[in-house]
């Protein structure tokens, strides 16, 4: 029993990290971006990366570890439909969630070399900007709906 709690609560934490994490994340960076200045934005970028590599990829790791060891305690097979639709929403943040890693470290390296130059953001920082915003859409939207699939675990069948 306490080992079924202390599952949960590491996956629900993992959760909560996932969510919080990710809109934490795009928040802060969008009120940089408004900014339009390369060293408040580059400050930003740089926290942004560590509370990714810190956070995220922390609680990326958690989560399907406790995942599969709360459906093997609770006896549901990893072929019950919410799980493998879980598995599959996972999936998809993750195709979207890597890109936005790398992103992130390039615009904040952008954002640096334009402090340092005294210059305007580039051209590119404002591509890739847009493409990161883009990524952050689905990914978010996969994870609240991996998080509504946990707490209902609807009957779905494949």
């Amino acid at each position: 029993m306490v080992y079924e709690i202390a599952l949960r609560w590491l996956h629900v934490i993992g959760a909560c990290v996932l969510l919080g994490t990710g809109a934490g994340i795009a928040f802060f960076m969008l009120m940089a971006m408004r900014t339009a200045k390369p060293a408040l934005i580059a400050h930003t970028a740089s926290t942004v990366v560590i509370a990714d590599t810190i956070f995220t990829a922390t609680a990326v790791i958690v989560q399907p570890v406790t995942g599969y060891l709360l459906a093997r305690e609770a006896g549901w097979p990893l072929s019950e439909g919410w799980i493998v639709l879980s598995l599959i929403l996972y999936a998809v943040t993750g195709l979207f969630w890597l890109p936005v890693v790398w992103i992130q470290i390039r615009l904040r390296d952008l954002a640096r070399r334009a402090e340092a130059d005294g210059t305007a953001l580039p051209a590119r920082f404002h591509r890739l900007y847009q493409i990161w915003f883009a990524c952050g859409f689905p990914a978010f939207v996969a994870v609240l709906s991996i998080v509504w699939l946990m707490l209902a675990r609807p009957a779905i069948d494949f």
